[in-house]
């Protein structure tokens, strides 16, 4: 049997088929590359994707104007303001929880309950072992603000009050009555009240004058009995009248004295002083020894120095010099002496990784002119 002249078909298949297989196996390969490359951007955009998805940051605050308060229902001030365009640089969101006490804010951070407290928050040593902060975000320090004008108070402004005149013009009254009455009982004794009665008005009110203040004119000596015995009292009366109205007019003259003078801690000695309680205020005001009333909350110590409860307030100098320029102006005035340097910081839980990326936002801000932008809004170019 002779074989055939042509090889089977079988062997002639079998180069294509190798080809085939070849060809599936670069599109295994193809695939592969493609799903490393797909895990590759997953692992490299998974921490923005997180980052995106994290919940706001919970930062506690209190009411301090101008560093944080509430204005037209919306949260404002300095540090507010600071701290948005810090979770700007975070990619993060905001929610401010607005406590009712400084105390009740920073029991928060030291709880954890928070992210983080941001207001007029000092940078303390004995804060520090409780809490960390971020590198300053404000130069303070203690100051005091006294009642009165920001201009000194003259002579004739500090004497001629409302109270000062008004007694003035009482004891005119009463030394002009007593005259009359005087007449009433001399004008037949002597002739020196022997006139009408329209006559007899400045030379009777003159009379009682000079009996007051001089002891009266011996030729003029009263001669009814209902005189002298009325001339009597009235010497007698007069000296509780002048020791009343040199009273007024002295303490008219220490208070001006006060609001002139105080330049140093040691001119509140003896004072009615006030400040917050548990502040750094407090403590400085207890290491040097000057006796102060403390009051719950700022707004508290306010409205007793408005009552003028208060000959002084001890606090942190931007408060002070934010109310003397706007609620207290023209009422108010603050001493220019810093009288113990302090630093504000955001108050962060002991431990906290929010207090190195904080720090690298806040020095970016300095850096690229933003914070001077906002300092200027709320201070001024001072």
């Amino acid at each position: 049997m002779t074989r055939p002249l042509y090889p089977r078909r079988l062997h002639t298949c079998k180069p294509l088929s190798n080809l085939r297989k070849l060809a599936t196996l670069n599109e295994f390969g193809r695939v592969g590359v493609l799903l490393r490359i797909l895990l590759l951007s997953i692992v490299l955009l998974w921490p923005i994707a997180a980052t995106a998805q994290q919940n706001p940051l919970t930062v506690a605050t209190v009411t301090r104007p101008p560093f944080s308060m509430i204005q037209d229902g919306a949260q404002t001030g300095f540090s507010i303001e600071l701290f948005d365009l810090l979770a700007a640089e975070l990619n993060r969101d905001v929610a401010y929880t607005r406590t009712d006490s400084f105390s009740e804010m920073l029991d928060l951070v030291k709880s954890g309950q928070v992210d983080g407290a941001i207001a007029n928050i000092s940078i303390t040593s004995a804060r520090e072992t409780e809490m960390d902060f971020t590198q300053p975000i404000f130069e303070s320090g203690i100051a005091i603000l006294l009642p009165g004008s920001a201009q000194s108070p003259s002579i004739f402004s500090t004497l001629f009050t409302q109270e000062i005149l008004f007694a003035i013009l009482a004891a005119i009254a009463l030394l002009f009555g007593g005259g009359m009455l005087m007449w009433i009982f001399e004008r037949r004794a002597q002739p020196y009240f022997d006139r009408t009665a329209k006559d007899a008005a400045f030379p009777a009110f003159w009379w009682a004058l000079n009996l007051v203040v001089n002891g009266g004119f011996e030729e003029r000596m009263p001669q009814s009995r209902p005189g002298r015995i009325f001339a009597v009292i009235l010497v007698v009366a007069s000296l509780f009248i002048v020791s009343i109205f040199v009273a007024k007019i002295t303490a008219a003259l220490t208070v001006a004295e006060l609001q002139n003078n105080v330049t140093s801690l040691a001119d509140l000695e003896g004072r009615p002083v006030g400040t917050v309680a548990s502040s750094t205020s407090s403590d400085f005001l207890d290491d040097v020894g000057i006796a102060h009333q403390s009051y719950p909350d700022l707004e508290t110590l306010l409205t007793a120095f408005e009552a003028g409860g208060l000959d002084a307030l001890v606090f942190d100098r931007p408060i002070l010099a934010y109310y003397a320029n706007t609620r207290g102006r023209g009422t108010s005035r603050l001493v220019d002496r810093t009288f113990k340097p302090e630093n504000y910081g955001m108050a962060l839980p002991t431990g906290s990784p929010l207090r190195e990326t904080l720090d690298q936002a806040l020095l970016r801000l300095r850096e690229d002119g933003t914070y001077a932008r906002l300092r200027i809004k709320w201070f001024g170019s001072n």
